[in-house]
């Protein structure tokens, strides 16, 4: 892919993204490529991104991807991710290495990784009162000081019954890592085209984690009767009260966040690192 025009967005609560971001615009002005820095602090600022834009540089964390993606969902616009640490689930790349992951986009040598996203609706009396995409997962949990929620949910127009919990994840295979992982839920290849629900503390040990096809449409109803408010959050970043009788209908995007893969550490050898596989004490 020619390379013509790429957008930085800096995530000002990472310490040194500004520079960094500054350093990789001159890289590519140099080279004559025109570049756009925009700075955020909060990750549900509206920017508005060019269809012309060839490239997104995330300059952040996990957080900031998750954010990124949301941005170019529509537009099929790959996303570099840079992690300001060393690298994270999402973000392989550390801030070491931006320079040689960037020339090899711009020399057209980049591998993208394709990754699934998902459609909430919460449906209100039948009406479709709010909408979000996300990266890594949904989940519906208590906003209250009480913590058990009741959830009946359904696979299709199948009902696969009552969940008693401290909530319910959906998860994306990027999600895999994330809060489903903490809640016991499986880790999925990053590319896969799969749905993970997770319950969170189950109040029965038979509500076990369940991988289904990514083509399945799960739906959350909310119980009458609940001792407690509800929140629906998506990628920890889009937030909606619910209401007792309001359908959470979870199904895979027609969009997929398409991520610039490392060619210095490959999915594995991030989990390795990560998760601490190293067969020690610390392991």
């Amino acid at each position: 892919m020619e390379i013509r025009n790429v957008v930085i967005i800096a995530n000002l609560w990472k310490n040194d993204s500004l520079a960094v971001a500054r350093e990789m615009r001159t890289y590519l002005e140099q080279r004559g490529i025109e570049c756009t820095v925009h700075e955020v602090e909060n990750l549900d600022e509206s920017i508005e991104i060019s269809i012309r834009t060839d490239l997104l540089v995330s300059v952040g964390g996990d957080g900031t991807v998750l954010y990124c993606a949301r941005l170019v969902q529509d537009l099929g616009i790959p996303i570099l991710a840079v992690n300001l640490g060393t690298f994270g689930f999402i973000t392989e790349i550390s801030s070491s290495e931006w320079q040689h992951a960037l020339q090899c986009v711009l020399d057209g040598e980049e591998r993208i990784s394709r990754r699934l996203m998902l459609k909430v609706s919460v449906m209100r009396e039948g009406r479709r009162v709010f909408q979000c995409q996300g990266l890594n997962e949904a989940v519906v949990t208590s906003s209250g000081v009480a913590k058990v929620v009741n959830i009946d949910l359904f696979v299709g127009k199948t009902r696969a019954g009552t969940f008693r919990s401290d909530g319910i994840i959906i998860a994306t295979p990027t999600g895999s890592t994330g809060y489903s992982l903490a809640a016991g839920g499986p880790i999925l290849d990053s590319e896969m085209s799969a749905l993970i629900i997770t319950p969170v503390c189950p109040f029965t040990l038979s509500n076990r984690p369940l991988v289904l096809g990514a083509n399945e449409v799960i739906t959350m109803r909310v119980d009458e009767g609940q001792r407690t408010d509800l929140m629906l959050t998506v990628d920890g970043q889009q937030y909606y009260e619910l209401r007792e009788g309001d359908d959470i209908v979870v199904e895979k995007s027609r969009s997929k966040a398409l991520l610039i893969a490392s060619d210095v550490r490959n999915y594995t050898q991030v989990l390795s690192s990560k998760l601490n596989w190293s067969g020690g004490m610390h392991a």
